[in-house]
């Protein structure tokens, strides 16, 4: 489920956390670093399962109006486009979802001012009444009307940031990140021909797992003669002025460079001139990148970086 540039992302930021702690554990670290990831997954079966309790809070409300002392016609004959949505009706009696909600203990309930407000937003939108007032609506059409509401009610939720906030500092800034990937499984879920989609495990496979544990402890092993072979290169720079996440950032990719035979170099290195996009100065993407590039070149001239595998052998 966990991208390799989500899981690079959360490797950098506890290696900072370790080399900036005074005293740190790296077998400390490293549990929390698996935590972190774990709790990415979390919040990936937190949003299922909010659209989840919107949806019930929406059949509460039509029960509340047909059980009214005087109902009104239209809430004797309600619209009920929405809560009889086939994508949400399919993720409701998921296997894999409701297991990893009891997994994880999730529930919205508790939260009913957010539910309510979250509701309250999606029935005011023009979209929501767009597709209300369909007189037949398609699978595609349901779809539609989910994706709308990810994207344009929850994802822009000031309450539900706040009260991610709160709840888990592993979850700042991922909501994004976790809405697409909620986006991607629930276009299988709204495939008719596929019967009980499994969501989205946390690690696309062993390997991805490997690939978390082997890196940390590379670059913390490893952190010494990384640093010395940064410095063989800026040596008409201070390194000590240098930022220290440009440093990490190219400890690291030095570290899977080496030590990760089957990933290309070339995807290494554009990988972490991304990365240095989003965690440090606007100039350090050209600073890392002219960096690299060297260091890159004196390892490959003293055979130190090996590929191996299809289309590997022999990479330029």
């Amino acid at each position: 489920m966990i991208s390799r540039r989500l899981l690079r992302i959360k490797i950098l930021q506890i290696l900072y956390a370790y080399f900036k702690t005074e005293n740190a554990a790296a077998g400390k670290m490293e549990k929390d670093l698996f935590f972190s990831i774990q709790k990415t997954h979390e919040l990936y079966i937190s949003v299922f399962a909010l659209l989840d309790e919107i949806v019930r809070y929406a059949h509460r409300r039509i029960d509340l109006g047909r059980n009214k002392m005087s109902p009104a016609p239209e809430d004797l004959n309600p619209n009920t486009k929405f809560i009889d949505n086939v994508v949400l009706k399919r993720l409701s009696a998921n296997p894999s979802f409701t297991s990893c909600v009891s997994e994880y203990k999730v529930n919205w309930a508790v939260y009913p001012e957010l539910v309510r407000k979250l509701y309250r937003e999606i029935t005011e939108s023009g979209f929501y009444s767009e597709y209300m007032e369909k007189d037949e609506t398609s699978v595609k059409d349901d779809l539609k009307l989910v994706n709308s509401i990810l994207y344009r009610v929850i994802l822009n939720s000031e309450m539900l940031d706040s009260l991610l906030e709160e709840r888990s500092i592993f979850w700042n800034n991922e909501l994004d990140f976790v809405i697409r990937q909620v986006e991607r499984t629930l276009k299988k879920i709204s495939d008719e021909t596929l019967d009980d989609t499994e969501l989205l495990a946390l690690y696309k496979d062993e390997e991805d797992r490997d690939f978390v544990k082997r890196l940390f402890r590379h670059v913390i092993a490893n952190n010494r003669e990384y640093r010395e072979l940064i410095e063989r290169f800026t040596s008409n720079w201070d390194v000590d002025r240098i930022a220290f996440m440009d440093i990490l950032l190219m400890q690291q990719a030095i570290a899977e460079i080496i030590e990760f035979e089957n990933i290309p170099t070339r995807v290494s290195f554009n990988e972490y001139i991304e990365l240095s996009k989003f965690f440090s100065t606007l100039k350090s993407g050209n600073f890392i990148n002219g960096v690299l590039d060297k260091i890159i070149n004196k390892l490959k001239e003293e055979k130190r970086i090996v590929k191996s595998g299809r289309g590997l052998i022999g990479e330029d």
